[in-house]
């Protein structure tokens, strides 16, 4: 049965597009029911339109709380039957009312092999720390920043001082271990 999501993004959605190009091609049986984001001028916006996919774009300033805007969204999610939550790029952390509403079903994807470098900029804080090998981790959502269970791993290898080579290998492999984790995921 295919698997109702909602993906959150921030950014330029490159992870959201790996995720519906893998749902056409049959390679994950799931259906993007909404794109939440928190940049109303973000290109993940465009991407999801051009997927036909419907967004919700909010500006958290506009609200006199997390509690509100989340309780907005979950009201959504509802009425969408989304069952999982998968964040891509989403640059908030969920609060206590997203949480509730989806316990163990909020996924994350981070450009680090967490616990090291949590947080923003994990690649710049990789690059800093002079590691030889980064990675990416695909992990469930608790209230801490990227501190939930991990479900995936993979290494990726640090091109030393080049932040935009490096970046290029982290993202290349996110698109393939995220779905390939929501496919294990879902089919469970």
């Amino acid at each position: 049965m295919t698997t109702k999501i909602a993906v959150f993004a921030s950014g330029s959605g490159s992870n959201f597009q790996a995720i519906q190009e893998a749902i056409l091609r049959g390679d994950l049986d799931a259906k993007v029911e909404l794109v939440v984001t928190d940049k109303p001028n973000a290109l993940v916006v465009t991407r999801a339109e051009n997927f036909d996919i419907p967004v919700h774009a909010f500006l958290a300033k506009n609200y006199e709380s997390k509690t509100a805007y989340e309780e907005e969204i979950v009201s959504l999610l509802r009425d969408k039957e989304v069952e999982w939550i998968v964040l891509a790029g989403y640059m908030r952390l969920i609060g206590d009312t997203l949480l509730l509403a989806f316990p163990n079903r909020i996924i994350n994807i981070h450009p680090s092999l967490l616990p090291s470098f949590p947080g923003k900029d994990a690649i710049g804080q990789a690059l800093d720390h002079g590691v030889k090998v980064t990675g990416v981790t695909v992990h469930f959502v608790d209230e801490g920043m990227d501190t939930g269970p991990i479900l995936a791993q993979a290494a990726v290898e640090v091109i030393n001082g080049n932040r935009e080579e490096t970046a290029s290998r982290i993202h290349a492999v996110e698109h393939e271990l995220y779905t390939k984790t929501l496919k294990q995921l879902f089919e469970q």
